[in-house]
């Protein structure tokens, strides 16, 4: 444990800093080599950097930019029990989505996977056959519950609703017409951001480097040549295997290898203008058998609504844009349940993700809808033996994880066993009896877990700490300052974008600027 770690109250050897990262980085291109290089620290990627070094392989991972930039940091924040998938006939996928929930939610992160409740309403708009198909889904995901030994306790069981209690549940539904509602559960991550900053930590605390703003160049069966973005400058790092985790940008990095990219884009809403939302809500999408747009309450004074599954084509940006043809679509949905429409200027913010979707259709073909695409996952090894892992989701991130360092370890005969991260906790996790009893508040408990209290500590220590960074908004200064000393905060972005959720609105992120670069000097 580090000197740093302890006073701190960190997770022994978890904390990741800018001198650390000038240490590792200069061991990583000191021209010894490493069992393993992992390229991409997304949830894949730094899940494939816990995985190798639980199993006790010595591993460098690279991320172009930082923790969660890409994919990872734009999802609805579900950790899904596969219910689409399920309606879809691919029974597999359903089945893997609804166990790695369970994991999540009861071995490895309890602290930021809770149940999340929904309520389909049935307004005049959907019909009673409608309802029916929807209710027997419910029911058909709580058998996947069943099937993954997920207890009732971690996630209730479906209910139907009176309409007096949909009404209690939704709030801003329109009344008229209301039959009732169908009360449904998933699991939810705190921030999906947070998750992968905590699966990185946990990988780090196992030995493993990791380094942001390291950008691999060329990739090959050895290693990579990178550029460090901070300084510009180059060099190689050497590796016995190679993981290619890049997502929606992998196919840049090795031939042959075709990803379809999907947008899936959130509008950001202050909570208040839909009222106080004990649960979220499905809203059946007209046309749609097995479409919904979900209404997401963040806990934070924001709620999100979400989202869309379009294709992308040409050039995949670094942060994709929202186009308004996506506004108009989720506001129109949103519209045909509520007594009064969310108008274009009540729209705080909006941000959209690529879905990094396995293209398998023949060349020049137009292909399936990005929607109707598995989200299976592939692993695939190059001819010169980069190993590839693309597809999935979120939920999933542990599995695909799994079965990319296997495939390494089986290609370049790496010294390790079987994973061990289904049962693995991850940094601050906890029996939630024990997160129950820590003395620290408890939004920071769902953010931080055991370490809650260590952050707590700063701002009892300095009360200046203890302070919003702007008004209205729950983080707190010693949030920024406990992101700079413990989790790669490098920039004001990595703060602002990432370990918070403040920049997702942009006014609040002009706002907060200042504070941020106060707490990287700090730092």
């Amino acid at each position: 444990m580090s000197r740093t770690d302890a006073s701190a109250g960190a997770a022994p050897g978890s904390s990741l800093d800018a001198a650390r990262r000038t240490r590792e980085l200069a061991s990583a291109t000191d021209g010894s080599t490493a069992d393993l290089l992992v390229v991409g620290l997304g949830a894949t990627g730094a899940g494939v950097a816990l995985d190798a070094a639980a199993r006790g392989l010595s591993v460098v991972a690279i991320d172009a930019h930082d923790l969660a930039f890409g994919t990872s940091r734009w999802s609805s924040k579900l950790i899904h029990g596969g219910l689409r998938y399920l309606a879809a006939g691919q029974f597999d996928v359903a089945h893997e989505s609804a166990v790695e929930r369970g994991v999540l939610m009861t071995r490895t992160a309890p602290h930021l996977v809770a149940a999340q409740p929904f309520v389909l309403p049935l307004t005049p708009l959907v019909s009673r056959g409608q309802a029916s198909l929807a209710w027997a889904g419910f029911r058909a995901g709580d058998m996947l519950r069943l099937a993954a030994r997920t207890p009732r306790q971690v996630l209730p069981v479906p209910r139907r609703l009176a309409a007096a209690e949909a009404r209690l549940l939704a709030p801003a539904v329109r009344t008229e017409g209301l039959r009732g509602g169908l009360l449904s559960w998933d699991g939810k991550v705190t921030d999906d951001a947070r998750l992968v900053t905590a699966l990185a930590r946990t990988a780090a605390a196992h030995g493993a480097r990791v380094l942001t703003r390291v950008r691999a160049l060329r990739l090959d069966a050895g290693g990579a040549r990178f550029r460090d973005e901070l300084t510009g400058e180059e060099g190689e790092i050497r590796a016995r295997a190679v993981v290619n985790a890049t997502g929606v940008w992998a196919g840049g990095l090795v031939e042959g290898l075709r990803v379809r990219p999907s947008r899936g884009t959130h509008l950001v809403l202050r909570s208040r203008r839909l009222g106080s939302l004990p649960a979220g809500l499905h809203i059946p999408v007209p046309g749609e058998t097995n479409r919904f747009v979900l209404v997401l309450p963040q806990g934070d004074g924001r709620t999100y609504v979400g989202l869309t599954d379009e294709p992308v084509e040409g050039e995949i940006p670094d942060e994709p844009d929202v186009p308004e043809t996506d506004i108009g679509f989720l506001l129109d949905v949103l519209g045909s349940v509520l007594d009064t429409p969310v108008r274009r200027d009540e729209v705080d913010g909006a941000f959209a993700g690529l879905r990094p979707l396995l293209d398998t259709s023949a060349p020049g073909s137009a292909g399936e809808r990005t929607s109707d695409i598995s989200r299976r996952h592939a692993v695939l090894t190059s001819g010169e033996g980069v190993v590839t892992v693309v597809g999935g989701k979120l939920t999933t991130y542990r599995r695909m994880a799994e079965d990319a360092v296997d495939a390494a370890v089986a290609a370049h005969r790496l010294p390790a066993g079987p994973s061990p991260t289904a049962a693995l906790p991850l940094v601050g996790a906890a029996e939630p009896a024990a997160l129950r009893r820590l003395p620290a508040p408890t939004r920071l408990v769902r953010r931080y877990g055991t370490e809650a209290t260590a952050v707590h500590a700063l701002a009892e220590r300095d009360r200046s700490l203890a302070e919003p960074v702007i008004p209205g908004h729950p983080v707190t200064r010693a949030e920024l300052l406990w992101a700079v000393r413990h989790e790669a905060a490098l920039v004001p972005s990595d703060l602002l974008d990432r370990r918070t959720r403040i920049g997702v609105v942009p006014h609040d992120r002009a706002e907060a600027l200042e504070t941020a670069r106060e707490m990287l000097a700090r730092g």
